[in-house]
Order: structure tokens, then C-alpha cells, then sequence
């Protein structure tokens, strides 16, 4: 096998394996995620072919999260890259947020899991406001930016992002509940919403 080879078949195992916890932390959580039973569910043959790969399961947890949020935020900026005004970049954050909650209840799953046990580099837990903090700071960008353009309304932007995060932040746990909530629906709601509280009037849908 070539370097190239073997670094190929590398890439492809930790993907195996990371896709292997997601789904062992969904079904099980935090304490259930064990590299024997991860290694089961990847079709390995010994927790050795984990622990070649990741240090410990800190090591594994971290890049769990890093894909989770790296795939959740190419599919969000893609969907904003589509649009050409900041009213169309709005819809479109609301739109692949939900979406990709909808289509990744494993994803979301694991990361509620793992949630209370990851800590940031200066040892402390990372708190529900801390692990939001990321997303909100981004929004506040956008809405500062249509309130600069004259395309929003004036409004607080600190509280209008934190209210936006905390309607995405709701959905997964409703969307797979029982009675389900329906994905266009939710979305055309909080569209509406937010878009008659945000958006300027005379900024029209098309633009």
C-alpha cells in the first residue's frame, strides 16, 4: 500500500468511527458511548482500531463535534451564499437551520448528549448560554448589517438573535416528538415571524 493509499484508508476509518459514536451517543449517551461498543457498531474488530486513531474518548467526543458543527454549517452557508439580499440570507439561515436539524436527529441527538461533558480549553464546562454564544454572534452580524443598509427595522440585536437561536434551538425535540411538529410549517411560521419584526417595509420578497 502507498502513502497515499494508507492515508486515504486513515481518512475513511476516522470518518467510520466518528459516524460510529454518532450514532452510539444518540442511542446510548455519554456513559453508553464506549470504544467496545463503538467498535461493534463500526463492524471493527478490536477498540485498538479506535484508539489508533483517537487518543482517548475526549479525543473521539471533540471531533464529533467539530463534524457535527463543520456539516451543519457548510449546508447553513451554502443556503445564505444562494441568496443576493439580506432579507433572502435571513429566510435562508432559518431555513437550512431547521432543515438540517430535521435531517440529522442522530447529530443533533449527539450532541445533546455530549453537551454537559465538553469543556472548554480553560477546563470549564461550557453552559447552554457559552455553547450558543457562537451561532448568536453571527446572527448579530447579519441583523447589524441590514439595520447598517436600511433593510431591517430598528430593533434590540442582541435580544432579536437570541430569540432566533432559541426558536431553532427548540425544533429538533418537536419535530421528532409525538404529535410531530412539521418541518414547512414550523419554518413558514418563523419566516413570518421574524421577517415582519426584522425586515424593513417596502423591502419586497424578490429583491
Amino acid at each position: 500500500m502507498t502513502e497515499q493509499q494508507r492515508s486515504v484508508t486513515n481518512v475513511a476509518r476516522r470518518a467510520q468511527i466518528v459516524r460510529a459514536a454518532i450514532e452510539v451517543l444518540a442511542e446510548s449517551g455519554y456513559a453508553g458511548a464506549s470504544f467496545a461498543r463503538i467498535t461493534k457498531h463500526a463492524g471493527l474488530s478490536s477498540p485498538r482500531m479506535v484508539s489508533y486513531h483517537f487518543r482517548d474518548k475526549d479525543d473521539l467526543v471533540q471531533q464529533v463535534l467539530i463534524e457535527v458543527f463543520t456539516a451543519g454549517a457548510q449546508a447553513i452557508l451554502e443556503r445564505m451564499a444562494q441568496e443576493t439580499t439580506l432579507r433572502g440570507k435571513l429566510v435562508g439561515y432559518l431555513e437550512a437551520n431547521l432543515r438540517f436539524v430535521h435531517d440529522h436527529p442522530q447529530d443533533v441527538a449527539a450532541l445533546t448528549a455530549i453537551g454537559p461533558y465538553v469543556r472548554k480549553p480553560d477546563g470549564e464546562h461550557y453552559d447552554q448560554q457559552s455553547s450558543r454564544e457562537v451561532s448568536v454572534h453571527g446572527l448579530e452580524g447579519l441583523l447589524a448589517e441590514g439595520q447598517r443598509s436600511g433593510d431591517f427595522q430598528d430593533f434590540d440585536i442582541r435580544s432579536m438573535a437570541v430569540a432566533i437561536r432559541g426558536a431553532v434551538d427548540a425544533a429538533p425535540a418537536q419535530f421528532h416528538g409525538t404529535p410531530a411538529l412539521d418541518l414547512d410549517t414550523y419554518t413558514r411560521e418563523l419566516v413570518a415571524l421574524f421577517t415582519a419584526r426584522i425586515v424593513a417595509s417596502g423591502i419586497e420578497e424578490d429583491q
